[in-house]
Order: C-alpha cells, then sequence, then structure tokens
C-alpha cells in the first residue's frame, strides 16, 4: 500500500525447494505468474531464493525494518500470487490490538473481569 504516494514493500524474497511437494505450487508460479508481477510493480526488488528441504515461503521486508514471513506450502499458484499481492498492499505496520468496550446481555454482579478499581 502507498503511504505518503510512497510504496511500504521494499523487497520480496520467494524462498522455495527444487524438488519437495510442499513447492509445487511456488514453483509454478515463479514460471507462470512471477515475471508479470515484476512488471506491474517495478518499484519492488522481487528475488528467488533456493532452500532445499524447507517449506516454500514468501519473506516481505518493509520501509520501516519490519519483516513478515507467510509460509506458503501446498498452495496453488494463484493462492501463492494472492499473498504476494496482500503481502504488497500491506503498511508493515505489526499488528496491533485495539481497545474494545465489554458489552454482554448479562453484566456479571462482581463487575468486569481483569479491571483495576480505583
Amino acid at each position: 500500500m502507498a503511504w505518503k504516494g510512497m510504496w511500504q514493500l521494499k523487497k520480496l524474497v520467494v524462498s522455495y525447494c527444487d524438488w519437495g511437494g510442499s513447492s509445487r505450487g511456488i514453483r509454478a508460479f515463479i514460471e507462470s505468474n512471477l515475471p508479470a508481477f515484476k512488471d506491474s510493480n517495478p518499484q519492488l526488488e522481487v528475488l528467488t531464493e533456493l532452500s532445499r528441504g524447507q517449506h516454500p515461503c514468501l519473506k516481505a521486508f518493509y520501509k520501516n525494518k519490519n519483516e513478515r514471513v507467510v509460509c506458503v506450502k501446498n498452495l496453488a499458484s494463484e493462492d501463492v500470487l494472492l499473498h504476494a499481492t496482500r503481502l504488497r498492499n500491506a503498511l508493515g505496520r505489526k499488528v496491533k490490538k485495539l481497545p474494545t468496550r465489554h458489552v454482554t446481555k448479562h453484566p456479571s454482579v462482581q463487575g468486569l473481569a481483569g479491571v483495576a478499581a480505583s
């Protein structure tokens, strides 16, 4: 995703095994979908990494020094493309839990659990 007009994903590393069965979909992705993905995203550095005996994964490196790793074992090439597109569209921020109110139909007589009385 572009934030302030700049894409946040710097580098995408595609690691796979050349003989493992769990890498079948990512090998098809590299042959068919990866060249078009590279052409449509010239701002992105896309590397392939051969790691034998390991399950395939996509590693995303963002401008804010964060890194995300997505395991794509036993996925079809279309699903790998979907994960790569989602990594490209992400901002690279850490997932932060938003505070929510505790809403219930049957409130406890003792009050909310985990809230210190002041």
